[in-house]
């Protein structure tokens, strides 16, 4: 261990730094050492990765000072932040800042940032396209990260895109649901348009892989999906995982906004972004070719729903 590379992970007991974590702890004769940071390293998530050989630490993304101490004598950081925690963009870019100010002080050579496409790039604030929400954003889960990127400047960092969960399936209640005509209905606002999605698992793969390659990552920015369909070839590959007709169904984006869960309204705006810029965006925002290369072990959509399809609920 004493000569390995340290990379300290944020969020190493979530979707994407847990996917890292396990990553470098599989990796036993690869060149890194995980440290995890979590701010409750006693409990259940903390003890499993201890269990796998990383070292656990104790951090707060909202305590600058904690953070520094965290990355102190680390070679990378891999750096994110959970929006639906808080459904905050202000504390998601305070976060941001935190880490990236961490990262400085301590001086790490490689900094993965997780990160989203500003919105309000391509669609202003006066673009009547998509609403705009809480009165600075269009698309407040993306618009924050995007504007965090600024904070990274003049760190040595690579700009990671994932794509659309998988495990929204599973997770956040987007799996099929029963259909009073019989068999089931696949319902997601797409425009007409193609989906890129990554299982979470991969996402951490991939950072590895960008961690592994180096110098040649930093600068660059790296849009990552396990595949990209359609809604009805989603459909599809649901109906044959789970035996059961699959029809697909293209919510208009109002009736998804309108739907009441909280953010709602910004997923919506997401999706319908992505409908307007679809073509752009799957074809290099989500490069399916390059995760490959980061990650030989990713998933398509139907590897995942294989491995997966007993923990989709059907409503």
């Amino acid at each position: 261990m004493a000569d390995k590379k340290i990379i300290a992970i944020v969020g190493a007991t979530g979707a994407q730094g847990g996917g890292l974590a396990r990553a470098i702890a599989a990796d036993r004769s690869g060149p890194f050492a995980g440290r995890a940071i979590t701010r409750k390293p006693d409990a259940g998530k903390g003890r499993a990765l201890a269990s796998l050989g990383l070292e656990v630490v104790a951090a707060d993304l909202d305590d600058e000072a904690s953070l520094a101490r965290a990355f102190a004598g680390a070679h990378g950081v891999y750096g994110v932040t959970n929006y639906w925690e808080s459904l905050s963009p202000e504390k998601e870019l305070a976060q941001a800042g935190n880490i990236a100010r961490a990262a400085k002080s301590a001086g790490v050579a490689h900094v993965i940032w997780s990160t989203l496409e500003d919105t309000r790039r391509r669609i202003p604030l006066s673009d009547p396209r998509l609403p705009t929400l809480r009165g600075k954003y269009k698309v407040p889960h993306f618009d924050a990260k995007g504007e965090a990127d600024a904070l990274f400047a003049g760190l040595p960092t690579t700009f990671l895109l994932p794509a659309w969960y998988f495990e929204n399936l599973i997770h956040f209640g987007a799996g099929p649901r029963k259909s009073p005509g019989g068999g089931l209905v696949f319902a997601l606002p797409l425009g007409g348009g193609k989906l890129p999605g990554i299982a979470t698992e991969d996402i951490g793969r991939c950072a590895y892989g960008i961690f592994r390659r180096g110098g040649e990552m930093i600068g660059k920015r790296a849009g990552i999906a396990g595949d990209i369909l359609s809604g009805p070839e989603m459909a599809a590959a649901l109906a044959r995982a789970l035996g059961q007709t699959v029809t697909f169904f293209d919510m208009p984006f109002d009736q998804y906004r309108a739907l009441g869960f909280p953010g709602a309204d910004d997923l919506g705006n997401m999706f319908e972004y992505q409908a307007i810029f679809n073509e752009e965006f799957c074809r290099s925002g989500r490069d399916v070719a390059l995760s490959r290369s980061l990650n030989p072990e990713l998933q398509s959509f139907a590897q995942w729903l294989e491995r997966n399809k007993e923990k989709i609920p059907i409503a």
